[in-house]
């Protein structure tokens, strides 16, 4: 059996922190969860996460700077992102993925089952759906 994966899972709106919290653990993972940027990062440099699922638009530090920190920190510089947006919050994907390295783009509101679907193709395990 492979080890547990660590999540790190951020966003300000605690209903989609307990939705998305709820599908990955139910399906195995470990999730660590932070409600603004600044506690994300370190909740990251304590728990050396396997992936990071976060907001764009938070308090105290943005989604957008948090990628920054992460990706200027040799630790983080590979590990996967999921950014998550807000419906018509403007956030040009492509620029993302080249820029920082950001594997997805999910638009809010998402579907729990398809944040799982896409953490697990990530972090390719198998956990039954």
């Amino acid at each position: 059996m492979p080890a547990e994966k660590t999540i790190l899972l951020c966003d300000d709106e605690p209903a989609i922190l307990k939705a998305a919290e709820f599908k990955l653990r139910g399906a195995g993972f470990r999730v660590i969860t932070a409600g603004d940027g600044e506690a994300a990062w370190e909740a990251a440099c304590r728990e050396s996460p396997d992936l990071i699922i976060s907001d764009c638009q938070m308090p105290r530090l943005d989604g957008i700077g948090l990628l920054r920190k992460l990706r200027a920190d040799a630790r983080f510089a590979g590990l996967p992102v999921i950014m998550l947006t807000a419906k018509g919050f403007e956030l040009d994907g492509q620029r993302l993925r080249e820029d920082l390295g950001v594997m997805h783009v999910m638009a809010k509101p998402f579907s729990p089952r398809e944040i799982l679907a896409r953490a697990k193709a990530l972090l390719e395990v198998e956990i039954p759906a």
